[in-house]
């Protein structure tokens, strides 16, 4: 069994995903090819926002974010606790000081209450500017974006949607990906529209923010190719992730996120008595990047990973280690006790096959084998 199965999905979309690639290679316009620009165009559409900017992955993408709004030292960014690296590193890889809090137990994302507490413990310390609030749509559901917009109007912060794992989700039919004041996602290969290699993409509203990142994401490209106006990166999505891309949307918008959506309810219809299973909110739509069940303790998730290896079974740990115990984040350790929930979930999470393809004979096979081993 694979984890996500990208062999299957491939079988089935491998006419259409053939026929992007092939006329990419026959045009040979492997750089800033014509898909790019229809890509955006469609991802823009799709999303609700008046710009998106491709790039090369979903790290530059949060990068060129920061970029746009000459986030550097002095400043303040507040992201979970519980999330990828690449959501604190960008932070310090600008010289701004990542300010790391805890999450809902329930949902994996940021918990508002720890994040107001957080914000005025550095207002009131004085010695960073608060900025951004770095909201990650985890696993596949959107942060709490109406009390996370209430908290950043209140401090006069920007908003950095990391929809990385969220793309598709919704919260009252509106698109991840449109909550922040910049939003950006990975295409990442096993990310919920992923493409066969690396990618990402940046969208808003505003216009002057766009055409930065637009400029940051080629060098500092000014008027022509050679006309560089500011210092910037090389981070182009290639013509031919993009004509994958092209070819995967229409299935992903047509049935893969309804089939995602089935699956995670199958799974808690068999789970929910046996294990904490995941809570999708009120009005919320998860695009269930990942399916992640807590056990009682760490030896239990343990014990349970590797029983299901035995039978061909895999699973993932997302994430074994919180944020503010890597060692690259050493200067910026925040509270223990602040932080409790995300130490928690590190020792009792595990992550279920999870994609559109999976058969209900497979989905059975896994919960079966979870509730033979966690038997009274």
């Amino acid at each position: 069994m694979e984890f996500r199965d990208l062999k299957k999905q491939y079988r089935v979309l491998k006419k259409e995903i053939d026929a992007g690639m092939q006329e990419v290679i026959e045009n040979t316009n492997f750089i800033s090819g014509k898909q790019v620009t229809e890509l955006e165009e469609k991802l823009a559409s799709y999303v609700g926002t008046k710009h998106c900017i491709s790039c090369a992955n979903g790290t530059d993408a949060l990068t060129l974010a920061l970029m746009a709004w000459d986030i550097g030292p002095g400043d303040a960014v507040f992201v979970p606790d519980f999330t990828f690296f690449s959501s604190g590193e960008v932070i310090s890889f600008e010289g701004a000081t990542p300010i790391f809090v805890d999450v809902r137990e329930d949902t994996f994302n940021m918990d508002t209450v720890k994040l107001r507490k957080a914000i005025k413990k550095v207002v009131e310390e004085k010695k960073y500017t608060p900025k951004v609030i770095i909201a990650v749509d985890l696993f596949g559901q959107p942060a709490e974006y109406a009390e996370i917009r209430k908290i950043a109007d209140e401090f006069q912060m920007y908003i950095l949607e990391d929809g990385a794992q969220g793309f598709g989700g919704e919260i009252n039919g509106r698109k991840a990906c449109s909550f922040g004041d910049i939003s950006t996602t990975s295409f990442f290969p096993a990310k919920p529209l992923g493409c066969y290699g690396d990618g990402g993409a940046v969208f808003t509203d505003n216009d002057e923010w766009a055409a930065l990142i637009g400029s940051f994401r080629i060098h500092g490209k000014g008027s022509f190719k050679y006309d560089n106006v500011r210092i910037g990166m090389n981070s182009r999505l290639d013509t031919l992730q993009a004509a994958i891309l092209l070819a995967k949307m229409k299935a992903f918008t047509d049935y893969e996120i309804d089939k995602v959506n089935d699956v995670a309810k199958k799974y808690t219809e068999e789970l929910q008595e046996i294990v904490k299973t995941p809570v999708v909110l009120e009005g919320f739509l998860s695009s269930w990047a990942q399916y992640t069940i807590q056990l009682e303790s760490k030896d239990k998730r343990n014990g349970l990973q590797a029983y299901l290896k035995e039978h061909g079974i895999p699973s993932m740990i997302y994430y074994p280690k919180p944020m503010h115990k890597q060692e690259a984040f050493a200067p910026y350790c925040g509270e223990e006790e602040e932080l409790a929930v995300t130490t928690k979930l590190c020792e009792r999470v595990l992550a279920l096959p999870m994609h559109p393809y999976m058969e209900d004979e497979q989905i059975h096979q896994v919960t079966g084998l979870i509730k033979e081993y966690l038997k009274p």
